[in-house]
């Protein structure tokens, strides 16, 4: 009898895993409650690491169109002190593929969505509620009323995770605020902009706050504001005004970021679980990407969602008769693999996020060797 594999969650993580399992002749199911592809803005850059999101997208077949989209030169990473001078400049290697290359976020889930078939994600699939059944597997209710069964059952549905509740109850913990805002077509509208942000990553540090500027693949400039999670009310950062205020002093060149934005601020809360998370084992039922080990967004969230997925269609593809022992295999590993990871997104967000950040991060980023620092 086949089984039927049911994954909760169209991310990267999920339709990672759904694509893999596909190359090994494994059917899976993705419910993903968005309306289509393209419903909403997946968010900006990756950089995908050779050791994590480039694997996963070897193991899935699609390197070479990997290569086709991605901007090595987006690498590109400049940090700024308040007043505009520059503290850090990484530059790549032009066309190198060896570094961590950026990808849009969206372009990256549209290769992916590509490289599946049309029936293997269910759209409008929000999962309410899962009912483990009396002879194994579960039932899944979604909103809407449509229900589906499955054998086994993967959690890839993020940071507010359904599934997560049938494994763990562990509480997440604020660690941020993000505020985000975007500027469109910055070449011709904001040049100025443009050339202060590069084609890749900006930061301006101060106390406490970050300003960053990310370029976006479609020639947008995607603005994030990282303030520490102090219990103020979202609603504190849904003006500009208000956040031009929290940056009185700066430099006019890097506030104009703000300014620029073409629409209101969106703010929203950053959380993460504790580290060092595990559940016991549960026959059937798992979980993958942020609705496993939800980290501080510092660059290894994505990442490690598709090397979650590679690592468990591996384990499935080896033994489909028996998916319970692949599950149990995959979490073990999975578990030893994510702690130092977490507890390294957990001090590097701390550090850039205190009021000493500029200094910390500059000697984050400056290699000990006696050679040449990476500043420059």
């Amino acid at each position: 009898m086949m089984m039927r594999i049911a994954i909760a969650g169209g991310g990267l993580g999920g339709l990672t895993l759904a694509r893999i399992l596909h190359r090994h002749g494994i059917d899976a199911v993705v419910y993903e409650r968005e309306a289509s592809r393209s419903a909403r803005s997946q968010g900006g850059m990756l950089d995908l690491h050779p050791e994590s999101g480039q694997r996963a997208l070897a193991d899935a077949g699609l390197t070479g169109r990997f290569r086709s989209e991605a901007r090595p030169e987006g690498e590109e990473h400049r940090i700024l002190d308040p007043a505009g001078r520059t503290l850090v400049h990484h530059r790549p290697r032009p066309g190198s593929f060896s570094g961590r290359p950026e990808i849009d976020r969206g372009v990256l889930r549209d290769l992916l969505l590509d490289s599946l078939p049309g029936e293997a994600v269910a759209w409008r699939h929000r999962l309410v509620a899962v009912t483990p059944r009396p002879d194994g597997g579960f039932e899944l209710a979604f909103d809407g009323g449509h229900r589906a069964d499955c054998d086994v059952l993967v959690g890839a549905d993020g940071a507010r995770s359904v599934v997560r509740s049938l494994l763990t109850d562990v509480r997440l913990s604020p660690v941020a605020t993000l505020v985000e805002l975007s500027i469109g077509d910055a070449d011709r509208r904001h040049p100025d902009l443009a050339e202060l942000v590069g084609p890749g990553n900006l930061w301006c540090v101060g106390a406490s706050q970050i300003l960053a500027a990310q370029r976006l693949g479609d020639g947008g400039i995607r603005v994030g504001i990282s303030l520490p999670a102090d219990g103020r009310h979202l609603d504190t950062y849904r003006s500009k005004r208000a956040l031009l205020e929290m940056f009185d002093g700066w430099d006019s060149r890097l506030t104009a970021l703000i300014e620029a934005g073409d629409g209101p601020p969106t703010p929203r809360g950053i959380e993460a679980m504790p580290t060092g998370t595990r559940w016991p084992h549960r026959p059937g039922i798992t979980l993958v990407g942020d609705a496993a080990h939800l980290m501080p967004p510092v660059g290894e969230g994505a990442n490690q969602a598709m090397l979650d997925a590679a690592e468990l269609a591996a384990e499935l593809a080896g033994d489909p008769a028996d998916p319970d022992s692949a599950i149990r295999a995959y979490e073990e590993a999975m578990f030893v693999r994510i702690r130092p990871i977490a507890e390294m997104s957990a001090r590097v967000q701390a550090m850039m996020l205190s009021p000493t950040a500029a200094d910390d991060i500059v000697r984050f980023f400056t290699p000990r060797s006696s050679g040449p620092a990476a500043a420059d």
